[in-house]
């Protein structure tokens, strides 16, 4: 199964939980410290919280869970034969998960991933742009 995710920055880490459990009736699949995901069945939606008071956009990044690293491979050589510039991640850890990914930017500047867990992390993770402690930005 692949689902559409969706990252927000938000304000408060605890009234977005409680806002996002009450709208799609379902508590989050992980929570930590500042982050939660939730994994929505209907609609097919991956919802992540990222709690960043100081964020001038709300929308953090936009992505595609997939289920296997084959199935990214599959879609970045897809992304790839159709010209658009993809960067790949490999065992990168991100929002407690360590990851294989590839990301691309749609035409505004938005960052869009296609992921695949390979296992759950104890840490955040690290941003590849900035080394600081923000993953996915």
């Amino acid at each position: 199964m692949s689902r559409v995710q969706l990252a927000l920055n938000v304000s408060n880490i605890d009234s977005a939980v409680d806002f996002y459990s009450k709208l799609f009736a379902t508590e989050p699949a992980k929570r930590r410290q500042g982050y939660a995901n939730f994994a929505i069945a209907e609609p097919p939606l991956k919802l992540v919280l990222i709690e960043n008071p100081e964020a001038v956009d709300k929308l953090n990044h936009l992505g595609i869970e997939v289920e296997s690293p084959e199935q990214v491979i599959h879609a970045s050589d897809r992304l790839q034969q159709t010209d658009l510039s993809v960067t790949p991640q490999t065992q990168s850890t991100c929002c407690y998960a360590l990851q294989d990914k590839v990301w691309v930017k749609d035409p505004d500047g938005a960052d869009w991933e296609v992921y695949a867990v390979l296992e759950d992390s104890a840490t955040f993770g690290i941003s590849q742009k900035t080394a600081s402690p923000v993953c996915c930005s």
